[in-house]
């Protein structure tokens, strides 16, 4: 969300329109910007969802001027249009995975009381009172908040995620680079992770999958109880080929190193990994959720796989006994994400503030 928000950010302000930002932080500088900084804690959420919710509020009263766009249920204010990254309700009703970053019991409980929480400030924020337009990132979550929200049914529009084409795209040399950064051999299969929320994206289950599948080596790159999942590559007898890389400030040259994206996930709207991974030029094995089946055409550009261990398998091992076809597969995922780059995005963000103030 943080980064859709920015390069939408820096999209209008390249365009020309003057932009205000009212947000903890704020990456984009210019003369046609102004920042309003929301002061306060960060965490935990249920700490840092209301005091946010009431202090952004106040200061879009005070600075409200021209269309008001909030991402999700963040502010009590009316606003013009609300984009939907998550469906806090749609992801409840899939039920049986928590966003627990850790499997003590105060963090589940504090797992609980957020999701709670979220789908107190969706039904209090997805009023038709609250709002004109819902801009949904997948045609998945279009028909969620259709589903949970009947009531602004007519309101929502879909606009996917991009990506920015030039800097995730193939490269040789940068494989070559990264790899040997990271001990790599050049000849060496390699699977990649990236994500956070590791229990709903699966991270368990590529490890397992790369137990099954001993040709491959699996990249880990993200935050999450890194000690437990560790553990488990132990148990599982992978772990000198798992590499948990934490949190990577730029997964460019990782998507370059690698050679295809595991994504068996319960839960998603419109992963930014798997355009990135797509654009790259990695086969994307995933499960078939919002955004992944808009993306991913099965068999050709990528896999849609079952939430199964055997599934992510047997689809490794047949991709690493035929090199030919995991590369022309990854030439066929690329070619999945043309035309979504950032400023297309934008120009779909612009043409609905017109119809906004028309």
């Amino acid at each position: 969300m943080e980064l859709a928000l920015l390069e939408l950010t820096k999209g209008l302000v390249a365009a020309g329109d003057r932009v205000t930002v009212i947000a903890r932080t704020c990456d984009v500088q210019g003369a046609d910007i102004t920042f309003h900084r929301v002061p306060g804690p960060s965490r935990p959420f249920v700490v840092a969802y209301p005091w946010f919710f009431l202090a952004a509020g106040l200061l879009v009263r005070l600075h409200r001027d021209g269309v008001v766009q909030a991402t999700g249920a963040i502010v009590p204010n009316r606003v013009d249009i609300v984009s939907v990254h998550f469906c806090h309700r749609g992801f409840a009703a899939k039920g049986g995975v928590t966003r627990s970053s850790r499997q003590g019991l105060l963090f589940r409980v504090h797992a609980k009381l957020a999701a709670a929480m979220s789908r107190a400030g969706e039904s209090l924020c997805f009023r038709p009172s609250r709002l004109s337009k819902v801009v949904a990132v997948s045609r998945g979550v279009a028909e969620e908040v259709r589903r949970h929200y009947p009531a602004i049914a007519n309101a929502v529009v879909v606009i996917p995620n991009g990506v920015d084409i030039e800097r995730f795209s193939p490269s040789p040399d940068g494989r070559a680079v990264t790899r040997s950064k990271l001990g790599l051999a050049s000849d060496a299969l390699v699977a990649l992770f990236v994500g956070g929320d590791w229990e709903r994206k699966g991270l368990a289950l590529a490890i397992d999958a790369v137990a099954q599948a001993p040709q491959w080596i699996l990249l880990v790159a993200g935050s999450g109880d890194q000690k437990r999942y560790a553990e488990s590559a132990g148990q599982s007898g992978v772990g000198e080929r798992t590499y948990f890389l934490g949190q990577v400030a730029d997964t460019a040259p990782l998507f370059q190193a690698a050679d295809v994206l595991v994504l068996p996930t319960a839960y998603e709207a419109d992963p930014l990994v798997a355009i990135e991974a797509a654009a790259t030029g990695l086969a994307v094995l995933a499960t078939p959720v919002s955004g992944i089946v808009d993306l991913i055409q099965d068999g050709v550009s990528g896999y849609l796989i079952e939430r199964e261990a055997s599934s992510i398998a047997d689809r490794l091992s047949t991709l690493g006994a035929d090199p030919s076809a995991l590369a022309h597969m990854g030439v066929e995922s690329r070619l999945t994400t043309r035309g979504r780059s950032w400023s297309s995005v934008v120009d779909q963000h612009r043409a609905l503030y017109a119809t906004i103030r028309d």
